[in-house]
């Protein structure tokens, strides 16, 4: 596969198939010791590339890496665009917390937090779409060190939303289970 962020789906999911049937363990299961377990290695490295290639965040990720980049370290840091929205977020969940789990109160608080799950999903939707946006501007890179930072913000902005996501879905799993 051409070391591009833009990949063919289809085209990774063939080659993958193509690779696993050449180098899987039952192949070689009457070898040597040491060809049983490169195969097991080799078998390891092909499933961990293929879906790093796969997922568009990991693809990121992994391509800063190859460029000598790190997203941040800890990753901490609220990313300015997103402050206003985290803190929203994490002071409904406290509200919703806070008013337990049998009234009138609580119910439209759940609701409200239902709402604010949709708004969530729909952002984490634009922001991988801007991802893809970032992946095909590296086709015909002109400024790189522009894009890797383009890239470090959407993928950090990806990363706050996914903790949203995932701190209203406990959330509301546990209002439902209160």
């Amino acid at each position: 596969m051409p070391r591009r962020l833009t990949i063919d789906l289809g085209a990774l999911e063939r080659r993958y198939h193509e690779l696993s049937r050449k180098i899987h363990p039952d192949r070689f299961a009457s070898s040597a010791v040491a060809v049983r377990d490169a195969s097991l290695r080799a078998t390891a490295t092909l499933t961990r590339s293929y879906r790093t290639l796969r997922d568009p965040v990991a693809r990121g990720l992994y391509w800063l890496e190859l460029n000598g980049e790190k997203l941040a370290e800890n990753n901490k840091r609220v990313p300015p665009e997103l402050a206003e929205l985290v803190f929203e977020v994490q002071e409904q969940l406290a509200e919703m917390h806070e008013a337990g789990a049998d009234s009138a109160a609580a119910r439209e608080l759940a609701a409200q937090v239902v709402a604010r799950r949709v708004e969530l999903q729909t952002r984490m939707d634009e922001t991988l779409a801007e991802l893809d946006r970032n992946f095909a501007k590296w086709d015909r890179p002109a400024d790189e060190k522009m894009l890797t930072l383009e890239l470090k913000t959407i993928l950090s902005n990806i990363a706050y939303l996914r903790t949203l996501i995932r701190d209203v879905d406990r959330a509301l799993e546990n209002s439902k289970a209160a």
